[in-house]
């Protein structure tokens, strides 16, 4: 069954290691076979991973679009093991994390590696108020 992927104007996807920018108007189609997907909404650049959590999340997301996890362990490990030290509540997202770039489910990963930048600015909220 095919994925079918509507594009706003101007709005970006990459498809495995190739970047799609749509023009003026809404398009439609349809992806046959697999390859990493990203919407430009769940796309993160080096210059914007400016926080701890989304630096965790761009490791995961170059692992899901090399689709070989192994060539972020380094990196990944490390931060992860920071963000643990600065903040070890958030060990159950980190682990969910972990479970599924272990089970090379690398798309939940993402997902997951959402909920722990959430959590960072849940976290950086709190501080503020204290």
């Amino acid at each position: 069954m095919a994925l079918k992927v509507e594009l706003k104007p101007n709005e970006r996807i990459i498809i495995g290691t190739v970047v799609i920018r749509n023009e003026e108007q809404r398009t439609r189609f349809f992806i046959e076979g697999q390859a990493p997907i990203l919407r430009e909404k769940d796309i993160l650049t080096p210059a914007s991973a400016d926080t701890p959590a989304r630096k965790i999340y761009l490791a995961v997301q170059l692992m899901y679009l090399a689709g070989d996890p192994t060539t972020q362990h380094g990196v990944y490990f490390d931060l992860v093991r920071d963000f643990l030290q600065a903040a070890p509540s958030s060990l159950p997202i980190v682990s969910e994390i972990n479970n599924f770039i272990l089970s090379s489910e690398l798309y939940k990963a993402l997902k997951s590696a959402k909920k722990l930048i959430a959590y960072e600015a849940e976290l950086f909220e709190n501080a503020k108020r204290v």
